[in-house]
């Protein structure tokens, strides 16, 4: 075979990876949801807008009367807004307020996702919930669903919030995706999401819960977020939802769930006020 083409066919093992490696990442369902009031009832419609002038899609549902407590909720990796309703449902449930918004490049909205482009869609969900919303800092409970636990732990050493809630974290990306693939792959990664490393910078009480028969993200690492927060001094409440796997509803809002939400909101001083 000539050099040339040995160069050639190197290149493309390398390049594609490099070039194509997000549509490996990030799953989205970029249909337009069906109306806030057909699945997530009494929320509203909202605009987020972000420092790069995307404008992005979201339900807010206020927070019940005399409750402050909001959830931020920061989802996966897959699907869009729509497939959170039921989430939505039980937080508000609980009298607590519910923000849930769709990333670039999910639902309708512009963009493509990456690692920065989810850290800026983020703060956008914060800024409006502390601004146009008039939701204190300190009523805040960020919520990271999978890849959106390496969202909201990033958020957290930016703006700490009350209280913050991990289900199924992975340590980072490069370990969930050696646990996929067999091989190292952390070299050719261009989104990373640190999330042990983040977990320890960001003192807040934290929650993590996870399925034992994740098949996504192996349990033991969240297992290993779950230490990493404790050996940095934090409170930590660590939940494993038996035999539920990374999408069962049993993992996604069920009472396990529910209810290390309630105790890590309440431990952070947010629920103060809410039924």
């Amino acid at each position: 075979m000539p050099l040339a083409t040995v160069f050639v066919v190197v290149g493309l093992l390398i390049g594609m990876p490099w070039f194509f490696q997000r549509s490996l990442i990030y799953f989205p369902d970029r249909g337009q949801p069906r109306p806030a009031a057909e699945l997530l009832p009494g929320a509203q419609e909202v605009t987020l807008t972000t420092s790069d002038g995307l404008e992005l899609g979201a339900w807010y549902l206020p927070a019940a009367v005399g409750c402050r407590a909001t959830v931020l909720v920061a989802p996966g990796n897959g699907g869009n807004r729509a497939y959170r309703a039921g989430l939505g449902r039980a937080i508000s449930e609980l009298g607590f307020g519910v923000l849930i918004f769709d990333y670039r490049g999910y639902a309708a909205n512009p963009g493509y996702p990456s690692e920065d482009g989810l850290a800026r869609d983020v703060r956008a969900a914060r800024e409006f919930l502390t601004g146009a919303a008039g939701v204190p800092a300190g009523s805040l409970v960020y919520f990271g669903e999978s890849i959106g636990a390496g969202v909201v732990t990033e958020l957290a050493i930016e703006h700490p919030p009350a209280a913050m809630l991990l289900r199924s974290p992975f340590t980072s990306l490069a370990d969930v995706g050696r646990a996929a693939y067999g091989v190292p792959v952390g070299w050719m990664l261009r989104d990373h999401y640190p999330v042990r490393e983040n977990v320890v910078r960001a003192d807040i009480p934290t929650a993590v819960v996870y399925g034992s028969a994740d098949t996504i993200v192996p349990a033991q690492q969240s297992r290993d977020v779950a230490q990493a927060a404790r050996d940095a001094g934090n409170y930590v409440i660590e939940v494993e939802v038996v035999a539920a796997n990374h999408n069962d509803a049993a993992l996604g809002l069920g009472p396990e769930l529910v209810g290390a939400l309630v105790d890590v909101a309440g431990r952070g001083g947010a629920a103060i006020g809410c039924p």
